[in-house]
């Protein structure tokens, strides 16, 4: 958990609603680009595809999905059949900053795909969002990225399901902090900067592109506090920079790297096999001419936990949460339902 006597001495930040504009751009080919990957390797021979095969096998990490939400649904089902899917992003904080434990999720983002439709959503949720978990009701009110913390990413699909009721299909996390060793490997990213700011000796101008190693990367994504959208805003910088590092993985140089690829697998899990890679590169490719984002916002106030005392939260409204829900379920062609009531403007639905 969060030291809090930290988090009791920060201010509070109110956020004003920041309506994202379509980017057509972004995120094209941030999942397609681990299916190239993928399909690359399924036509060529040798080390290539050995190497390919092997990675994915070392991010190979299954969960249980039992929710509600994912009743009757299976991934396979869904991709033999080219229906919408949801895939959920998590990036963790662990590696950064000296930090070595199992870490939180620092980014939380869902992906409804439609083939049909041609277009992805991706929406963002905040790492704060107050939630009480499904299988740690003894912690009562706290923050939805410390899920992972006590149940793994099959304690956050639970959590999410909980709160807005959407399916989850498949999941790719990332360790974050352990990729800025991958950024070197891969002989650094380029990304141009959505704001100007200085953070740990380092400068980034707002619309200026800028060659970045795994140390200006860090620094790139750990500036939180002087960012007008606070932790939306990192959370975006995170987004930047792991598509500039996937698509930097599509260089032959870098297929050819056997311990690139090995940097790449030992800081990401999925339990995405590499079939199922393979059938979202094929046939999900064009989903990707129409990608918007979103998030769902918070309003940041303080609560009192039973176990960890006061902390900062970003409260997520009951309409909020039945907006990215309805959102997503249009987008993967499901109906409407009615997500989980507050009973308080802290304390969630048990």
């Amino acid at each position: 958990m969060e030291n809090n006597a930290e988090s009791s001495n920060k201010p509070i930040h109110r956020h004003r609603h920041h309506h994202h504009r379509r980017h057509r751009k972004f995120w094209r080919g941030f999942w397609i680009v681990i299916g190239v990957i993928i399909v690359v390797g399924l036509f060529v021979c040798g080390m290539i595809y050995k190497n390919l095969r092997d990675t994915t096998q070392n991010m190979y990490t299954p969960v249980a999905k039992t929710t509600k939400s994912n009743k009757g649904r299976t991934l396979d089902n869904l991709l033999n059949e080219k229906k919408p899917i949801n895939i959920l992003l998590l990036g963790t904080d662990t590696g950064a900053m000296g930090r070595h434990y199992k870490g939180r999720t620092d980014a939380i983002m869902m992906m409804a795909i439609n083939p049909k439709k041609n277009s992805t959503e991706v929406i963002s949720i905040p790492r704060d969002s107050n939630a009480i978990f499904p299988g740690f009701p003894q912690y009562g009110v706290t923050k939805l990225n410390s899920a992972y913390t006590l149940g793994g990413v099959s304690e956050t699909i639970k959590t999410l399901d909980k709160y807005y009721s959407v399916p989850i299909d498949g999941y790719l996390l990332i360790n974050f902090g352990g990729l800025v060793k991958a950024v070197d490997q891969a002989g650094g990213i380029d990304v141009v900067s959505p704001l100007t700011f200085s953070n740990m000796g380092y400068t980034f101008v707002k619309g200026q592109k800028t060659h970045m190693d795994g140390k200006k990367t860090l620094a790139f994504v750990d500036m939180r506090h002087d960012d007008p959208k606070s932790d939306y805003g990192r959370q975006e910088r995170q987004r930047i920079v792991i598509q500039a590092l996937l698509k930097k993985s599509i260089n032959p140089t870098n297929l050819l790297n056997a311990k690139f690829l090995n940097s790449m697998s030992s800081k990401m899990e999925t339990d995405l096999t590499m079939t199922q890679m393979y059938n979202i590169a094929m046939n999900y490719r064009n989903a990707t001419s129409n990608v918007s984002q979103d998030h769902a916002q918070g309003i940041s106030k303080e609560t009192m936990n039973p176990k960890f005392g006061l902390m900062e939260i970003e409260v997520i409204s009951r309409e909020e949460r039945q907006r990215v829900s309805d959102k997503i379920r249009t987008a993967l062609e499901l109906p409407h339902v009615k997500v989980a009531a507050n009973k308080s403007s802290y304390v969630m639905n048990r």
